[in-house]
């Protein structure tokens, strides 16, 4: 990224282009110290930890063969998690974890730079900033060169803790990891210039990525050497196609070098050609009346796009998922160990239902991830200061916020039913018993929402700590049980206490102590919200 800013401050104007780039990348820095951490500390953890687990599912190389065997011919778990390229305990890990660590990398990245362009302009805060010594393309710079330290430290901590397996596949899986992450920064560099909204930028760059993996998924169905064309068009799939651990092909790294120069090049380009605060692609405006004249429509409108994305992005996950069950625990045979881990997640009822319940479980936990953005839309709103127009008119701060969190609860029962439903439609079986599994997920994802209510409510500038809880929520609930941690561990999840379904019993009380502490939690969260002032 550098590179990339010298040559058009060479061509632009000089060093005075990028002036200030030092000084706003320290500040961007320290406004990530929580953020950033967290996010390498959960990729890291994950991927760090998949070889003492597939050590434990695969212990001989018998059985590690026998899993490639299997995979050759087991399309729908190539759609997942493409294929397996080596029998060794690295090649398995970077074929277990790399699609999904790359994920969380190029979400990480465009949070990043989609956080210090933006939304620095949306708020009015990049325009203050701009009016002292600071260069033109010093913002982008340092939003990039943020994103850029956040994935080589990435690379570093996976390098360093599988360089037990092999120094050089440890080394290929994290700079192809980072290099995921860094095309996606450069993405979201691009799009931030053609949004006026940080919240549509943060949408659009999520969607090319979903669309990447959706290439990477129908390619590596159809082919089992990677070799498909979609695979080829997706970063991701470059990152499997590298190969750690199995004749690594160091030449993929240069198509991520590649796409990240000339999207790069692309951003700086357009940030040179546009006012702060505007951008290609204006919204457009519309008149506050009639459909648009309470606050519970303003929060439908300002939120509409979101719970509809997340909305087809369950029901397909459901799909495939649901299609995948007969071949996952065809793969899981008799494999005590996979057997163990499965029941840990979704119960010791049958495999198929324990498997069920596990996916089930795991869209439970990515469905809390979106309850807190749905919150913290309301913490949005106030620093951007959108909510005090509003609430000088007779709209009351309460009637204000619930109308977002109807939305946010609401929506959060919408997308776990769709999830059902899709699950019942790539199943063929058992619709009632996988309605039900899903939507009694929703009181610890209410709990979640509940928390990030309360944090927004009482203590406002510490409200992406709802993220975090969210966050460990998920590592606790995906890594707890093939790290086998202690049940009290798993319990400190609210997904802990959940029954698991479908095949299990169901258990009333938890679900209903659950629903409750989420009511209290909210109430907490709208009486520090009214007994506050609001963010100037």
């Amino acid at each position: 990224m550098t590179a990339v800013a010298s040559a058009f401050a060479v061509r632009t104007g000089g060093a005075r282009q990028l002036a200030g780039t030092g000084t706003l990348l320290r500040f961007a820095l320290r406004r990530d110290r929580l953020m950033i951490p967290l996010w390498v500390a959960i990729n890291a953890l994950m991927v760090l930890s998949m070889p003492g687990t597939l050590k434990g599912l695969y212990a001989t190389a018998a059985e590690r063969a026998d899993l490639a065997d299997q995979m050759a011919t087991n399309t729908s778990l190539r759609a997942m998690v493409g294929p397996v390229f080596g029998e060794s305990l690295g090649a398995l890990t970077a074929w277990r974890i790399g699609v999904y660590a790359a994920l969380l990398a190029a979400v990480m990245s465009l949070l990043v730079v989609v956080r210090h362009t933006r939304d620095e302009e949306e708020s009015g805060r990049q325009e203050l900033i701009s009016s002292a010594m600071v260069g033109r393309r010093a913002p982008l710079t340092a939003a990039l060169l943020a994103a850029a330290v956040a994935n080589a430290v990435l690379a570093l901590v996976i390098t360093a803790g599988l360089s037990g397996r092999g120094v050089t596949g440890a080394l290929a899986l994290g700079l192809g990891i980072a290099g995921v992450g860094m095309v996606f920064a450069t993405m979201a560099a691009i799009v931030a210039q053609l949004t006026e909204s940080a919240r549509l930028a943060r949408g659009l760059t999520s969607a090319v990525l979903g669309a990447a993996f959706v290439l990477r998924a129908a390619g590596d169905a159809g082919s089992n050497a990677g070799s498909s064309v979609l695979t080829w068009l997706s970063p991701i799939g470059w990152l499997e196609n590298e190969r750690p651990y199995a004749g690594e092909r160091w030449w993929v790294l240069l198509l991520f070098a590649a796409a990240v120069l000339i999207q790069g090049v692309v951003a700086y380009a357009l940030a040179g050609r546009r006012d702060i605060g505007m951008s290609f692609l204006p919204t457009r405006p519309g008149p506050a009346t009639g459909r648009l004249g309470s606050a519970g429509a303003l929060a439908w409108r300002l939120q509409r796009g979101s719970v509809l994305g997340w909305s087809v992005g369950f029901f397909l996950a459901g799909v495939v998922y649901g299609g995948m069950t007969d071949g996952a625990t065809n793969l899981v045979g008799d494999n005590d160990k996979a057997r163990e881990i499965f029941q840990r997640m979704g119960g010791q009822s049958g495999l198929t239902d324990a498997f069920l319940a596990a996916m089930v479980g795991i869209m439970g936990l990515v469905a809390a991830l979106y309850i807190v953005a749905a919150v913290l839309r309301l913490n949005g709103e106030e620093t951007a200061g959108r909510a005090e127009p509003v609430l000088a008119n007779a709209v009351g701060r309460l009637r204000w916020a619930t109308g977002h969190l109807v939305i946010a609860f609401g929506g959060a029962a919408l997308i776990m039913l769709l999830s059902g439903l899709g699950f019942a439609a790539g199943y063929g079986k058992e619709v009632g018993p996988i309605l039900g599994a899903c939507l009694v997920q929703l009181p610890a994802i209410w709990v979640i929402g509940g928390l990030a209510v309360l944090l927004y409510g009482v203590l406002p500038r510490g409200a992406a700590a709802a993220w975090g809880v969210a966050g460990a929520a998920l590592l606790i609930g995906w890594v707890g049980p093939a790290l086998n941690l202690p049940q009290t561990v798993l319990d400190i999840s609210p997904f802990g206490h959940l029954p698991k379904l479908p095949g299990g019993e169901m258990n009333w009380p938890p679900v209903l102590v659950l629903t409750g502490l989420a009511a209290v939690l909210v109430a907490g969260g709208l009486m520090g919200l009214r007994r506050r002032d609001l963010a100037t």
